[in-house]
């Protein structure tokens, strides 16, 4: 976030480096059930990200000490590959990464039924093999629908997208270059039926007004994400 960048992010036309327009979600496909040996998956490519996801149990929690007497815990794992982005990433877990399976976890716990699953875990672990910006919301949109596909209780899924601003104007889903040299970044999770924000973050400064513009742009862009969700779930499954 930040930096000093060359090309302007917005034209005279209002349209942005890769052509869409300040409201605009990436290309971004969902299907579920990709994973034979996992309880759930899920596959999500989102602009050039691609990300997969398999889910596990429940199962006992090991170690023992973390167990809940009462209800499941989320264990949730991001992992980039080392081939994910330009740079070649050293292999395993690092801070980001534990950081952001912290998130998920959290954000996770808000709407799994984990009463039902008394010391119990249930496992996400997820994997980002392409990385080109906005990977904790991909991750974490990707792991409801893997969640949702094992079966597992839950009181909605959780669609995830970012806004940010660039060029002094607020944008939803940030492409590589704006993330990387933009002047802000506001990654938001809600829950549909209520909009409860399970999850927000916020990189760089906005004005209040810039804030309400941005997180209302989120909201929008999430129910947007929801409806990916939910047809990845029908094509599996049917329905209506």
């Amino acid at each position: 976030m930040g930096g000093k960048f060359d090309k302007e992010f917005i034209d005279k036309k209002g349209k942005r480096m890769d052509g869409r327009a300040p409201n605009e979600l990436r290309p971004l496909k969902i299907e579920a059930g990709v994973l034979d040996e996992a309880d759930g998956s899920c596959y999500l490519e989102w602009g050039n990200n691609k990300v997969y996801c398999g889910v596990f149990g429940p199962i006992e929690c090991h170690p023992r000490h973390k167990q809940k007497p009462d209800r499941a815990i989320i264990q949730a794992r991001y992992n980039m590959a080392p081939f994910s982005v330009d740079d070649r990433k050293r292999p395993g877990l690092d801070r980001r990464s534990t950081e952001i399976g912290l998130l998920i976890s959290e954000a996770l716990e808000r709407v799994v039924m984990v009463e039902k699953y008394p010391k119990a875990a249930i496992r996400v672990d997820i994997q980002v093999v392409e990385a080109h910006a906005g990977t904790r919301c991909a991750a974490l949109t990707a792991a409801s629908v893997a969640v949702a596909d094992a079966g597992i209780p839950m009181k909605d899924l959780v669609p995830s997208c970012a806004t940010g601003k660039v060029d002094g104007k607020i944008v939803l889903d940030l492409n590589k270059e704006e993330d990387n040299f933009g002047e802000a970044d506001l990654p938001l999770a809600v829950l549909p039926a209520t909009e409860e924000v399970v999850l927000m973050q916020m990189d760089g400064e906005l004005t209040p007004d810039e804030f309400e513009e941005a997180f209302n742009m989120a909201i929008e862009g999430c129910k947007q994400v929801y409806e990916v969700q939910r047809n990845a779930l029908k094509n599996r499954y049917g329905g209506k």
